[in-house]
């Protein structure tokens, strides 16, 4: 145990000490307009199981236009990203995402960002992106992105050291590589401290300034620049 435990310090006492300018130094300059696309959500509804957890859905969003999924743990909001990604089909009513190819797969346009972080400890953080952007396609430019959400410093470390705010980071960075116009976005901002939720904040905003769609599972205000749409999973209604 004695040489393992060394090897741990040493790679601990390696990392640079936090700093606020890392997650403001470098944006991934795509300024690219996104494929235009529209999400249109019509009397939908979701269960788990034999439970019911919403009803009566109706949402549509347009490019550069945002949702907020609010609601308590267990409502529903999790469920309803999975149905617009195509991983859980709905209980009833129609989800679809328009203007794209009818016969693609549907993550040619979504990127997910799932509430659990779907890395490979044993690998890198430079290793991880390079892994899904060969799996995904998409940009290949790993270094920008990282430097963009802050881990720049520390891409050669295995994604298995990293905290969990670092671990959220580096998710965002793979959403980034992505560049698909739709984002759904479960509780993004989790594990993340103040200059994190800045961070999220400013990379939703040029997404929509882009021409995408953001559909986002959250707890509280992400503080956006653009008019957010509310939506209360499990009332079936949306706010303005």
């Amino acid at each position: 145990m004695g040489p393992i435990c060394g090897r741990y310090n040493e790679i601990i006492s390696c990392l640079p000490a936090p700093t606020c300018l890392s997650y403001v130094a470098a944006d991934m300059n795509n300024s690219q307009p996104l494929p235009p696309r529209r999400i249109v959500i019509d009397n939908l509804a979701g269960r788990r199981g034999e439970r019911a957890l919403f009803e009566g859905l109706s949402l549509e969003l347009g490019p550069g236009e945002a949702a907020e999924l609010r609601g308590p743990n267990g409502a529903g909001k999790t469920t309803l990203l999975m149905i617009l990604a195509g991983i859980v089909r709905p209980a009833a009513g129609d989800a679809c995402i328009e203007y794209g190819d009818p016969d693609a797969r549907p993550e040619t346009d979504i990127a997910y960002l799932s509430h659990r972080p779907a890395i490979k400890p044993r690998l890198t953080v430079t290793e991880n992106l390079g892994f899904w952007t060969a799996l995904n396609g998409g940009d290949t430019d790993t270094d920008t992105a990282l430097e963009t959400v802050g881990l720049a410093p520390i891409a050669w470390l295995q994604a298995g050291h990293l905290s969990a705010g670092q671990t959220r980071r580096l998710a965002l960075a793979r959403l980034l590589l992505a560049d698909r116009p739709v984002w759904l976005m479960d509780e993004p901002t989790s594990a993340l401290d103040s200059e994190g939720e800045k961070l999220v904040a400013r990379l939703v905003d040029r997404h929509l300034d882009r021409g995408g769609i953001v559909v986002a599972a959250t707890h509280h205000d992400l503080g956006l620049a653009h008019a957010v749409r509310r939506v209360e999973i499990g009332r079936a209604r949306v706010a303005a």
